[in-house]
């Protein structure tokens, strides 16, 4: 991840993680051949949306209290965008498809998620 960047407009900075990228990447991969490419390039163009309208209005993040109180959701359709708020950045932790058993795909991530999410508030 870059380091972060005070924006003049005011907005925040938007970085994704490896594994943000890497759940994106899958869904590239897996789209076509199961939604066809049509649907597969809205999903992503629909993700790249929010993702823009995200670093403008970053209070769209919504938190759930069932989870780790760092985390902030937005939803893109059939995906979940998991993330981290600081004051002038987002940080996209992982994207889920939003059919799967969210607090269990959570559950899953949240040794490492907990761990990242504290190294990053010690770098940001």
């Amino acid at each position: 991840m870059s380091k972060r960047k005070q924006t003049s407009d005011g907005s925040v900075q938007l970085l994704l993680t490896q594994r943000a990228l890497r759940d994106i990447h899958e869904i590239e991969a897996y789209s076509p051949a199961v939604w066809g490419k049509p649907t597969a390039s809205r999903y992503l163009a629909d993700i790249e949306v929010a993702l823009v309208r995200l670093v403008g209005q970053p209070d769209l993040l919504r938190p759930e209290p069932d989870f780790h109180p760092a985390l902030r959701f937005y939803r893109v359709n059939k995906h979940l965008l998991v993330c981290d708020l600081q004051p002038q950045t987002i940080v996209v932790l992982t994207v889920i498809n939003a059919s799967r058993d969210i607090p269990s795909r959570l559950a899953e991530l949240a040794p490492t998620l907990t761990h990242e999410i504290e190294i990053l508030h010690r770098q940001l």
